[in-house]
């Protein structure tokens, strides 16, 4: 027997769009006086985060910590993935998942780390040579400062000069292959690792993703003491594209960006880069004002060309051999590399870091699905004329969907989480 048009359009077409009919059908039997996002906030309510769908090939990948950050680098390139979490090798096999885990390592984390650690505590004094074997070198070795020497003499002195022979001397040094993932613990992220338990509702989930701003939430399962998802903001970016069509979905999605009060960043709030700044510069920059990317403006001019993300950091460290015959890398050298490279390796890498803009009148509808199917992190605002007039990350649309209840999370935090300037808790 034929299936109708209208079973086959009820019909779920992934686990994603599975869970948004069960949205539908909390939808459907919401109270009738309250307004659309008071319901959304309900049918959130009432959904556990055990509801959200795994993802395929990355739900058991984990990093010991005692291995080194090589090691890392190798393991989550080798998996294609940006982050996993770090199991502690010195907790006993009865451990509670607490105890078990010490955070979650990333690549951006990796080399940001490793940017701080190359900082000098005071000016360098141009007449004063600085190399392994001066008594400056010594005396600061004497005092435990030996990583950021190596790191100097391998010529991260000064970003303007760093060549690109520095990334291939970066990752052959014996402190690329000797630091421990461990001995990095507590600075993988710039939130402190949080975890959810299975029995946790959406609502917290998307609240943490977004106003709490936590790139990644892991979800434990108590019995058996270990993480058993990881839901990232791009993950309920896919959610809600698979949910098109759908009437709650609809209620919200249909309106411009304007009329859920986005973009939230304004022209004058958005840190940019030139082209022809180092590379290293533009992500120590973002380190400092705690972004996870730029566009990049061309010198001269006042419009953006292009996009430096702190997920492009990868490239720094599995891709080292990319820069070789780079005298000094800047933004635009980076991105000219990184482009050829994924070009040159499309089976290995999906396409990354490409500009994308979009304009106000645009619909949440379809900026969800622009970067769901770029997957993209951010898409910046521009005007009839290509001028910047605000950026929107997944995070910003995600805190369009929900909003936090009065007292919503009682003690949940305890003292975990800095919280917002504008918080009720």
């Amino acid at each position: 027997m034929a299936m109708t048009m209208a079973t086959m359009q009820e019909m779920p077409r992934s686990p994603e769009a599975k869970l948004g009919l069960r949205v539908k059908d909390l939808w459907d039997h919401q109270e009738a006086q309250l307004s659309p996002d008071e319901k959304l906030n309900a049918c959130f309510e009432n959904i556990p985060v055990s509801a959200f769908p795994l993802p395929l090939a990355t739900q058991d990948i984990e990093i010991k910590s005692d291995a080194t950050l090589a090691e890392a680098v190798k393991i989550l390139a080798h998996h294609n993935i940006l982050s996993a979490p770090v199991v502690n090798v010195d907790a006993p096999e009865d451990a509670s998942w607490i105890d078990r885990y010490i955070g979650i390592v990333e690549f951006a984390g990796i080399v940001v780390w490793i940017l701080h650690q190359s900082e000098p505590p005071s000016p360098r004094t141009p007449s004063t040579p600085r190399s392994p074997s001066s008594a400056s070198a010594i005396a600061a070795a004497a005092n435990g400062n030996t990583f950021a020497l190596e790191l100097e003499a391998l010529g991260l002195g000064s970003a303007a000069t760093t060549s690109g022979d520095f990334f291939e001397d970066l990752t052959s040094s014996e402190l690329y292959k000797n630091t421990k993932v461990g001995d990095i613990s507590g600075t993988f992220r710039w939130a402190p690792f949080l975890a959810l338990e299975r029995s946790n509702s959406f609502l917290t989930m998307l609240l943490l993703l977004s106003k709490y701003k936590m790139k990644s939430v892991p979800v434990v399962d108590l019995g058996a003491g270990r993480i058993d998802n990881i839901i990232t903001q791009p993950a309920v970016i896919h959610m809600l594209a698979e949910c098109v069509g759908l009437q709650w979905f609809e209620s919200w999605g249909t309106k411009e960006l304007s009329h859920v009060g986005l973009p939230l960043v304004t022209p004058q709030q958005i840190v940019k880069v030139y082209e022809d700044e180092p590379v290293l510069q533009a992500f120590k920059e973002m380190r400092k004002k705690r972004v996870g990317a730029l566009p990049v403006i061309e010198r001269g001019g006042t419009k953006p060309v292009g996009n430096i993300s702190l997920r492009d950091v990868q490239f720094l460290l599995t891709a080292p051999e990319i820069y070789h015959d780079y005298r000094a890398v800047t933004v635009k050298d980076f991105l000219s590399a990184v482009r050829s490279y994924l070009e040159k390796n499309k089976n290995i890498f999906t396409m990354s870091g490409e500009f994308v803009t979009c304009k106000k009148d645009c619909t949440v509808k379809d900026l969800i699905q622009l970067l769901d199917k770029e997957k993209l992190h951010r898409v910046y605002v521009v005007d009839n004329e290509g001028n910047l007039e605000g950026l929107i990350t997944l995070r910003d649309i995600i805190s369009r969907l929900v909003h936090e209840p009065r007292g919503y999370f009682g003690d949940f935090f305890d003292g975990v989480l800095p919280l917002p300037a504008n918080s009720r808790v």
